[in-house]
């Protein structure tokens, strides 16, 4: 289980550090491309958006390799879950049906994330 665990979270952690920094550190129109639904989100609510995102993969990872607070792993794993509701949320209220498959399985590896982190508590 542990294993498993370590696999999941790897993937979820270095896609949402990916993809968590870029909405960090990247303007409006450089995200627009990529991400439809910035363009009437503030920016200010799009960093926020990629902070927490960034915070989870830490929270995935950090806790358990040091041994320090590693129940903070199921947290992270219970935010990110929630992080694809929203994400799910907006884009049927968009309309962009087409893009929910990516939400559906960071929801699936995050939902098994979380599962996996009882390990740890």
């Amino acid at each position: 289980m542990t294993v498993a665990y370590w696999v999941v979270a790897i993937l979820l952690a270095v896609f949402y550090l990916y993809a968590g920094g870029m909405k960090v550190v990247r303007s409006k129109e450089q995200l627009l491309p990529m991400m439809a639904w910035v363009d009437t989100t503030p920016l200010a609510l799009v960093r926020a958006i990629g902070i927490i995102e960034i915070l989870g993969a830490i929270g995935l990872i950090l806790p358990p390799l040091t041994g320090v607070a590693p129940g903070l792993a199921l947290a992270a794993a219970v935010g990110l879950v929630l992080v694809q509701i929203g994400a799910i949320a907006l884009h049927l209220r968009r309309g962009e049906t087409k893009v929910l498959g990516l939400n559906i399985v960071l929801i699936a590896l995050a939902a098994v994330a979380t599962w996996l982190a009882t390990v740890w508590i």
